[in-house]
């Protein structure tokens, strides 16, 4: 790619982003995030981007590194001693507050375990594998030092298959539960999904914990998984954790994290195809209040031709040292012709105090794509929206409301479960009357 074409492809993000801020924030409120600007050190091949690759971090170089904020490479391995403790000078745990994970990185092992309970529609089976069983060596690999300790400390791991060509009649629920154990609890879920079979699994997280949990989505070819994963922690959780979804030929993937509760929350997505036709939608959204810090990383590794992608995450903030983290890596691979990929983050920021940082990246080795791009925007409620419903008689606290209801609503509907979704929309409402500065911001009508 010419320094021209880069230039002109800079020029267009820049106005893309533009028209996004605008269509959601007032005039001057936007702010748009972008890369850092040193290159991610002791991650395998970082920087290491070859000529001709497009980068968020501006213009390639010949044979410079390219300071992306994320690597092209990823080291990955199942042993926790491959991966230096964490000291928040790496570009993975930069964001994350060490001190509350601190507990989790240290690695002692434990027998506490969450409380399971179950729904299981005819069609789904619940068992264990035990460590070094076949599976579990047939799996993604850690990306980093706590997933790398989770598989190891696991000792095994939970397993639901849902049969081929199997149709289930409603979704699989486990309901995991913290019992407030101050030992760290390890986890491992494997889902395998048979060849063309259909089935929602919920993952619906609450109670108090310390839980460092794993979880590996297997979709058969022209399987069809909705993975719906809710966290919903009681105050003082803290919740490490990495999903790998693997997806096969013509499947399809839909995921939706919420992430609404816990102390600390830092989930690792990843996506990789076995397959061409592979498509994966990966929705999410996040609410974090006074001093919650939720952290989302995505990795959707384009390496099969003719696979599709698609990331909307949206977060909203409020009250003192609320921090929200979402990272969106995306990688195109040579082989990875007619992808199909396009990624989104929008923050709303509703009082003063909190903090959103939002960093996507977008890696292309081939020109001969359908279609790639990413946006971000970041910014506090739009004014003319207030205006325009309390111009109509709604009180402001009721319009700010809305508000946030419609921010989010997009989002919920792609859960498919009413009762859920209606409850998540609950535990959000009640969160907006938590904090009385809401209320107090005026609102201009005229």
């Amino acid at each position: 790619m010419s320094a021209t074409d880069e230039t002109s492809t800079a020029e267009l993000a820049h106005e893309e982003k533009a028209a996004l801020a605008a269509e959601l924030f007032a005039p001057g409120v936007g702010a748009q995030a972008g890369p850092p600007t040193t290159p991610a050190t002791a991650t395998g091949s970082a920087g290491d981007t070859p000529p001709g690759a497009h980068s968020h971090g501006g213009p390639v170089l010949t044979g410079q590194p390219v300071p992306t904020g994320s690597p092209a490479e990823r080291f990955t391995s199942t042993d926790p001693d491959a991966f230096p403790k964490p000291t928040g000078r790496e570009e993975e745990w930069r964001f994350t507050p060490l001190r509350r994970a601190r507990q989790l990185l240290d690695g002692a092992p434990s027998d506490a375990r969450l409380q399971v309970d179950s729904d299981l529609p005819e069609g789904a089976v619940l068992t264990s594998v035990e460590a070094g069983d076949p599976l579990l060596k047939g799996l993604p690999e850690p990306v980093d030092r706590l997933a790398a300790l989770t598989r190891q400390r696991s000792n095994g791991a939970t397993v639901l298959r849902i049969a081929k060509e199997a149709v289930l009649d409603r979704p699989v629920t486990l309901r995991l539960s913290g019992t407030g154990s101050e030992d760290v609890v390890w986890g491992q879920l494997v889902v395998e999904v048979g060849a063309f079979a259909q089935a929602t699994v919920v993952l619906d997280h609450a109670g108090l914990a310390k839980y460092s949990g794993g979880a590996a989505f297997l979709l058969g070819d022209g399987a069809q998984l909705t993975v719906v994963s809710v966290q919903e922690w009681a105050p003082g959780t803290v919740h490490g954790g990495q999903y790998d979804s693997v997806v096969g030929r013509d499947a399809t993937l839909k995921q939706v994290v919420v992430t609404l509760g816990g102390d600390l929350v830092r989930l690792v997505s990843n996506v990789s195809y076995t397959g061409t036709g592979g498509s994966a939608d990966l929705y999410g959204l996040y609410f974090a209040d006074e001093t919650q810090h939720q952290e989302h990383r995505l990795w959707v590794d384009h390496a099969t031709p003719n696979c599709r992608s698609n990331v909307v995450y949206k977060g909203a903030l409020q009250g003192d040292k609320a921090h929200s983290v979402w990272i969106g890596d995306v990688r195109i691979r040579p082989a990875a012709t007619g992808t199909e990929t396009y990624e989104l983050n929008r923050n709303l920021v509703l009082t003063d105090g909190a903090r959103a940082d939002s960093v996507p990246n977008l890696e292309i080795e081939t020109g001969e794509i359908v279609s790639a791009g990413h946006a971000s925007a970041t910014g506090r409620f739009d004014d003319e929206q207030l205006f325009y419903l309390c111009s109509r008689g709604i009180d402001a606290e009721t319009a700010r409301r809305l508000v946030v209801r419609g921010f989010f609503a997009d989002v919920v509907q792609h859960i498919g479960i009413p009762e859920l979704q209606d409850r998540l929309m609950g535990t959000i409402d009640a969160r907006l009357g938590a904090l009385p500065e809401l209320d107090e911001q005026p609102v201009e009508v005229g």
